[in-house]
């Protein structure tokens, strides 16, 4: 048995990593102050005698003994992480330092959950490992990529220097049960507008391009990554490469939700990127791991879920 520290852990992602992980027979430890996370979440868990729940900031240092830790803290939707942009920041930058000062300290191999907004709005396409993105580094959404850039350069430099095992994965659009219901990213907004019939809000020409990827599948990506060998750092892609327009995404839900809703258009948010799709060779490669999930088959899981909610 394992004593593993989640970051994050009663967020979205976060909450299904626990639960993978208790379910493997391990001991978690899971870290989040609700931010954007959900007690509802994690519930069902803190009946299991393997998991230890602490209501924490990761700005601030943690004193924990632990022998992995997965690092996912950080509000991840626009609507969120731009609310408070310099906690985004320092969530990204501070909470990096201070878990990977504790994984020196404790000896812990560490997962940062970096994201596929490192590319920014993308000259290449898809994305690779190997390309060093288009950010723009004084835009509304440079708190959450510029954060998330450094931190991975923390990653990195702490095992150059200090021979620390890390893990970096660059997430890709991801989504399933356990969202927020205001979440703000594109899947749940259109699934509740859909439930609710009230017009489909979408942003620009719905020409714009994303690969949805579905959380279990995610979930099964970080795990494999972080049980590689020491030689095996990433930054790894994670993500579906199956690419759609917002617009098909939108038609889609609202056939699958019976909806009656109309898309009304918006303008497009500022360096909100063009294209969204990730090259996961690499993946394939060192992890054996290739997304078989359909859109449609996690789009109806995804639906359920909400149907119960709205």
């Amino acid at each position: 048995m394992k004593r593993i520290l989640v970051t994050g852990g009663a967020g979205f992602i976060g909450a299904h990593l626990c639960q993978s992980l208790l379910d493997q027979g391990n001991n978690v430890l899971c870290v989040d102050n609700y931010f954007t996370g959900s007690r509802s979440n994690i519930f069902s868990m803190f009946e299991h005698q393997d998991f230890e729940f602490i209501d924490h900031n990761v700005t601030f240092p943690l004193h924990v003994e632990v022998d992995e830790i997965y690092n996912l803290a950080c509000p991840a939707s626009p609507v969120h992480y731009q609310i408070d942009p310099v906690e985004t920041t320092k969530t990204s930058v501070h909470g990096a330092i201070n878990m990977l000062g504790l994984a020196k300290r404790v000896g812990a191999k560490i997962l940062q959950a970096s994201t596929s907004e490192v590319y920014g709005t993308p000259t290449v396409h898809p994305q690779p490992e190997s390309y060093w993105g288009n950010v723009n580094p004084i835009g509304p959404r440079a708190c959450y990529d510029e954060g998330k850039r450094c931190a991975e350069t923390l990653f990195f430099d702490y095992h150059r220097q200090y021979q620390l095992e890390i893990k970096v994965a660059r997430i890709f659009n991801t989504y399933g049960p356990k969202m927020h219901l205001n979440d703000g990213r594109v899947v749940s907004n259109f699934i509740v507008q859909a439930l609710r019939g009230e017009d489909i809000t979408l942003f620009g020409d719905g020409s714009q391009t994303r690969s949805f990827c579905y959380v279990d599948e995610m979930v099964d990506g970080l795990i494999r990554l972080m049980n590689t060998d020491q030689d095996t750092t990433g930054p790894m892609n994670l993500g579906n490469p199956e690419e759609i327009t917002i617009a098909d995404l939108a038609n889609n839900i609202v056939a699958l939700t019976d909806s009656k809703s109309k898309v009304s258009f918006k303008d497009l948010p500022t360096d909100d990127p063009i294209q969204r799709k990730p090259d996961i060779e690499y993946a394939k490669k060192v992890i054996g791991w290739d997304p078989v999930i359909t859109l449609d088959d996690g789009l109806q899981r995804t639906i359920s879920y909400f149907r119960d909610l709205v």
